[in-house]
């Protein structure tokens, strides 16, 4: 074995090892004879992971979480295991959460929405401006085509608001104050995001539940809340669960500056050359510009967004 390739499998088990050890004495304490990484007969290395510490106390924009409930604290527990082994992905998405979490920040507190949603944005798409799913779902708030318009968004085959995502933000807000306006509760107004406005009704109108944690709902939406919680526990505090992010580590704003169209543009990859930047650029900046054309009708405009000298 050359030289080189030791060297890098030599690190790379440095680097699974110190991960190991932060897993299992992070949250649990220490047995003095136990090793958290042991290396057994032939060199094998084997690891011991560790179930983290729930938290004493939890709550969802001030509504409190009863983790004095078994079925509550187990769910929680599932959740919080499995988005705090997602090592890569959850690293991915704080230094996501850099870039983005600001302006979703502002536009929810603009909104008069908790600040807690920005959590349900990081469990609907992982915070990735260009996520879909398999039922049609799209953008960093996993918005349907059919509810994007009803909350203001446009979408056609030139044109997607929902891959705006200040634009997308606001939509969402709307539809969160209309689920609380409906159900008295932003745990059930988050639900019902994920099951819809009539499906959460439909199971308050059969079972009766004072809460959200009173009922019993299809799988995908019983763990969604659970979801957004174990994110919110971890991301509020990433250092804390072992995931060391110095603020340069994560992805800064893009600083751009606007121009406004209120004319059709023929070509994009024309306008964004006279525009001093490229189509590549414009496509990054602009994901819900969908076509190579733009057409404005009378008295519409867009504000599209390229980079600044430098960037």
């Amino acid at each position: 074995m050359k030289y080189r390739t030791k060297l890098i499998l030599c690190f790379s088990a440095g680097t699974i090892a110190g991960a190991a050890a932060i897993a299992g004495f992070a949250f649990k304490k220490p047995v003095p004879a136990e090793s958290a990484v042991e290396v057994k007969e032939g060199g094998k290395i084997e690891y011991k992971w560790y179930t983290p510490d729930l938290p004493k106390s939890l709550d969802f924009c001030g509504e409190k979480v009863p983790l004095n409930r078994w079925e509550v604290r187990e769910r929680l527990d599932r959740d919080l295991i499995v988005n705090y082994y997602a090592h890569g992905g959850t690293l991915y998405m704080l230094k996501n959460a850099n870039r983005y979490f600001p302006m979703i920040e502002e536009r929810l507190k603009a909104n008069g929405v908790p600040d807690d949603f920005k959590y349900v944005c990081a469990a609907e798409s992982s915070l990735q401006p260009a996520a879909t799913s398999t039922v049609g779902a799209a953008s960093m708030w996993q918005f349907m085509k059919d509810t994007g318009p009803r909350y203001g968004l446009e979408i056609n085959e030139d044109v997607d608001e929902r891959y705006n995502v200040a634009k997308a933000t606001d939509a969402a807000c709307a539809y969160f104050k209309d689920s609380y306006k409906k159900f008295g509760s932003w745990t059930a107004a988050a639900a019902s995001y994920n099951c819809g406005q009539g499906g959460y009704n439909n199971q308050v109108t059969f079972q009766g539940g004072a809460t959200f944690y009173d009922m019993v709902f299809p799988e995908e939406t019983n763990r969604y809340i659970f979801r957004i919680l174990s994110l919110k526990v971890i991301m509020s505090q990433p250092k804390a669960w072992g995931f060391m992010l110095d603020a340069s580590d994560g992805y800064k704003p893009i600083k751009t500056r606007t121009v406004t169209v209120t004319e059709t543009v023929a070509n994009l990859s024309d306008f964004a050359k006279q525009n001093g930047s490229s189509y590549k650029m414009l496509k990054l900046l602009n994901p819900w510009l969908r076509s190579r054309t733009l057409p404005v009708k009378a008295g519409k405009r867009y504000e599209i967004e390229f980079p600044v000298d430098g960037q």
